[in-house]
C-alpha cells in the first residue's frame, strides 16, 4: 500500500466519524461516549461508580468512613457492519481519487449507513425500555398528545429532577401533529449535536429531535448481504414492529458509540481482483442504558392498552 492510500484512509476515517455524529438523528448520544474506555476492535470498557449514601457526623469520632467503588464493565459493539466498493481505474485515476471517493463515502454513509445506525439506536431504546417496563401505549390524536407528552416529561422529571437535560426523540408525523395541537407551547430553540447547531423546537424546555419514521420502530431485521434475496444488505422493519411515538431520555443516560475500523485503500496496481481503486469500509457500533440510568428513560409505543 502507497503512502498515498494510507493518507486516504486517515482521512476519510475522521471525516466519515465526524459525518456521523454530525449527521445521525441520534448523533447526540455520542457525546456520552467520552467516559469510557476504547483501545480497538469491538470492545468497549464503561465505568460503574457505587458510593455509600450520607451518616451521622459524630463530635467525638468526625465522619463516618464513605466508600467509593469503581470498577469497568467490559461491553461488546453486537454490531459489526462493512462493505467493500470498487472504482474503475478507467473512470479514477490519482488526481481525483480523493473527490471521487469522498463523494461516493460520503453519499453511502449518509443515505445506508446513518440511517441504519439511527434505526438500531432507537430500536435498542425501546427493547431495553421494554425489558423495564419503561413504556407506555398510546394513540394520538390532536384532542390529547399535548397533555400525554407532557404528563410523561413530568413523570420522568419527578424522578430525576429539573437539573438534568431532557431530550425527546420523536415521529416526523408524530410531531405535525403535536405541531397542530400545541396552540403556540412550543418554543424555537437551538441543538447542539458535535460540531452543528440544530434547529428544534422545544416543549418545558425539552428540546425534540423529528425522525423519520420508518427510523423509529422498535424492531428491524439487518441483512447480512449474501444471503440469497438480501444481497442489497441494509435493513429493514420486522413485520411484528410497532411505530413508536416518541422516546424521553435524560441527555447523558444513554451512551452510543460508533467506529469506523481501519479504511483500507487498495490502488489499481495492488488489487488484485480488478483494475480498481477497491475501498473496504468497516463499521462498529452499539448503544447502552447504565443500570442506574434507566429511570431517565421513557419510551412511548403507538398502540392501544389491551
Amino acid at each position: 500500500m502507497s503512502i498515498n492510500t494510507i493518507e486516504y484512509a486517515k482521512i476519510f476515517m475522521d471525516a466519515l466519524d465526524g459525518q456521523l455524529v454530525a449527521g445521525a438523528t441520534s448523533g447526540w448520544m455520542e457525546e456520552n461516549s467520552g467516559q469510557i474506555q476504547y483501545n480497538g476492535g469491538n470492545e468497549v470498557k464503561i465505568p460503574k461508580i457505587q458510593l455509600n449514601g450520607l451518616g451521622t457526623y459524630d463530635k467525638d469520632s468526625g465522619f463516618v468512613q464513605g466508600a467509593v467503588t469503581l470498577t469497568y464493565e467490559t461491553k461488546q459493539m453486537t454490531q459489526d457492519r462493512g462493505r467493500t466498493f470498487q472504482l474503475d481505474a478507467v473512470d479514477v485515476d490519482e488526481t481525483n481519487f480523493a473527490l471521487v471517493a469522498g463523494n461516493v463515502m460520503g453519499e453511502f454513509q449518509r443515505t445506508k449507513v446513518i440511517p441504519e445506525i439511527d434505526a438500531y439506536r432507537y430500536s435498542k431504546i425501546a427493547e431495553l425500555a421494554k425489558t423495564m417496563k419503561k413504556t407506555s401505549l398510546y394513540k394520538p390524536t390532536q384532542d390529547t398528545i399535548l397533555q400525554k407528552l407532557l404528563d410523561e416529561i413530568a413523570m420522568i422529571k419527578d424522578v430525576v429532577g429539573d437539573e438534568n437535560e431532557i431530550v425527546i426523540t420523536m415521529s416526523t408525523k408524530i410531531a405535525n401533529l403535536l405541531d397542530m395541537a400545541s396552540n403556540h407551547v412550543l418554543e424555537s430553540g437551538t441543538f447542539q449535536q458535535g460540531n452543528v447547531t440544530l434547529n428544534v423546537k422545544n416543549i418545558d424546555g425539552s428540546p425534540i429531535i423529528r425522525v423519520p419514521s420508518a427510523r423509529l420502530k422498535t424492531a428491524y431485521q439487518f441483512f447480512d448481504g449474501t444471503t440469497e434475496g438480501q444481497t442489497e444488505g441494509g435493513f429493514e422493519a420486522t413485520q411484528d414492529a410497532q411505530n413508536i411515538n416518541w422516546i424521553i431520555a435524560v441527555r447523558h443516560a444513554l451512551i452510543a458509540v460508533s467506529k469506523t475500523d481501519v479504511t483500507r485503500i487498495f490502488d489499481p496496481v495492488t488489487n488484485q481482483k480488478a483494475n480498481a481503486w477497491k475501498i473496504d469500509y468497516r463499521k462498529y457500533h452499539d448503544l447502552w442504558i447504565p443500570d442506574n440510568a434507566m429511570e431517565g428513560i421513557w419510551v412511548n409505543i403507538n398502540g392501544t392498552a389491551s
